[in-house]
């Protein structure tokens, strides 16, 4: 009997310790996975954290802007966004905007990070092309896609500039959830996932390093349609009333330029220098100075403007002025010269100006100039990125028409279209769902009352509530 009992313990043994016994004979142990760069994941975090602050910037930018009984409302749209985007890009935005798919959208197997980890490399094998197995191999996943998620959240932000004063907030919330869903996870994908129509990983080839097409000019475009729909405000054109606080609108304005460094020279995705035939190269040194240069040029340009056609430079110009350089540079930032980015300022912000004058003859009430400064300003930019990029400052890159390829032109005035169309026609079919459904406007009185008491049933200066005696 006890023979028995040990020949099955001892064949037991076997079979289940064969597997170990395996990796005890084995001549050399497994290969550990590439452990992450903790300088390139460092620069990521904080990269990733400067682009959150511009959300709470671009907030004041905005609320500087309405009137006072207004601004907690403003400020709301898009503080909302680091709520609900911060959800759905865990649970379904990340996967469809860059997980391998479809050309034109990722597909759902990275829902809620499913596979999603702090693996560096090979996440993405076994789809086109092949050549591509990692977004960034020094850098956890995880990490590119928190980053990524920043980037989710302000794009609808912008929007609701063009929109503010009279958009109901649940429609407003409802909208920018299916906005970041419909609308931003395919073109993000188009342009930055691998095998996405557009980008560099397997498509056309249009150069977007940050953001031109997928951020500014998506929410550009949504903006200008979302104002036509929604229609002026009561008191527009006639009864408009001055910015509130113009400290508001610098400060934010300020809080933007700085935030857009790790916007820029973020996407890089490593701080690592590279060759490019005979010369080093730091992209996201490049990015970063190109991101200053342009900015400051463009603010310069407009105080220039205005004292030469208006007799003053203003505050709010200079803010808006560094807001259209920094929306100018977006596209470029990676692949241009510091001069050629001073160039891109000035143009810019050119542009811009004459735009939003444009817009006013037009009488069309995007209140806060979302389409001429973000949608004129990342057209702008993608068209002088194809015109000013050079390998010279980044392999990974084109060489632009001053570099003798014209074809780039055509590959971004095609990424420009696609990037329209896809904006335009998404926003319009959701606003008029939503319309159908959950209706779009307060109605004229509460837009004439002020949406901070009708909408969140609070003011931003405490006037309605805080003079009251007690009873």
């Amino acid at each position: 009997m006890l023979k028995k009992v040990v020949m099955i313990g001892a064949i037991t043994l076997l079979i289940l310790g064969g597997p170990l016994m395996g990796n005890a004979f084995a001549q050399t142990p497994a290969a550990a996975p590439p452990a992450a760069d903790t300088g390139d994941t460092a620069f990521m975090l904080i990269s990733a954290a400067l682009v959150l602050l511009m959300t709470p910037g671009l907030a004041f930018f905005y609320g500087g802007f309405v009137r006072s009984r207004n601004i907690l409302n403003t400020l709301m749209m898009s503080f909302v966004l680091m709520a609900i985007v911060g959800v759905t890009w865990v649970l379904w935005g990340y996967s469809l905007a860059f997980a391998p798919g479809l050309p034109f959208i990722g597909g759902l197997q990275w829902f809620g990070l499913n596979g999603v980890g702090l693996e560096t490399t090979d996440y993405l094998k076994g789809s086109n092309p092949a050549e591509v197995v990692s977004y960034a191999t020094t850098i956890p996943h995880q990490a590119y896609m928190i980053y990524q998620a920043m980037f989710a959240i302000i794009t609808p932000a912008l929007i609701s500039g063009a929109i503010v004063e009279r958009v109901s907030f649940r429609a407003y919330s409802l909208f920018v959830l299916l906005w970041s869903t419909f609308v931003y996870a395919p073109l993000a994908h188009m342009v930055w996932a691998k095998g996405g129509f557009l980008g560099l990983a397997g498509g056309l080839g249009a150069l977007d390093f940050a953001g031109g097409t997928v951020v500014h000019i998506s929410s550009g475009v949504s903006a200008l349609v979302a104002a036509l729909v929604l229609k002026p405000r009561k008191t527009h054109p006639d009864r408009l009333s001055p910015p509130h606080n113009v400290p508001f609108i610098l400060l934010g304005a300020g809080l933007l330029w700085f935030g857009w460094f790790g916007f820029n020279a973020g996407s890089a995705l490593s701080v690592a220098s590279g060759t490019s035939g005979n010369l080093s190269t730091n992209v996201a040194t490049t990015a970063f100075v190109a991101t200053n240069t342009a900015t400051a040029g463009a603010a310069l340009m407009w105080l220039i403007l205005e004292t030469v056609l208006r007799g003053k430079p203003t505050a709010v110009g200079a803010a808006t002025g560094a807001v259209a350089g920094l929306v100018g540079v977006t596209p470029a930032a990676g692949f241009v010269t510091p001069l050629s980015a001073l160039l891109i300022g000035f143009i810019t912000a050119f542009v811009c100006f004459y735009a939003i004058s444009f817009k006013h003859k037009l009488l069309i009430d995007d209140a806060l100039d979302t389409y001429p400064v973000h949608g004129v300003g990342g057209t702008v930019g993608a068209i002088l990125t194809a015109i000013f990029a050079t390998t010279q400052v980044n392999s990974g890159g084109k060489d632009g028409v001053l570099r003798g390829n014209f074809g780039e032109l055509g590959v971004q005035l095609v990424a420009i279209i696609v990037a329209y169309v896809i904006a335009a026609v998404g926003t319009w079919i959701i606003l008029k769902i939503i319309d159908a459904t959950v209706g779009l406007r307060v109605n004229e009185q509460q837009e004439l009352q002020g949406l901070d008491i009708n909408e969140h049933g609070e003011e931003g200066y405490n006037s309605e509530f805080g003079d009251r005696p007690i009873q």
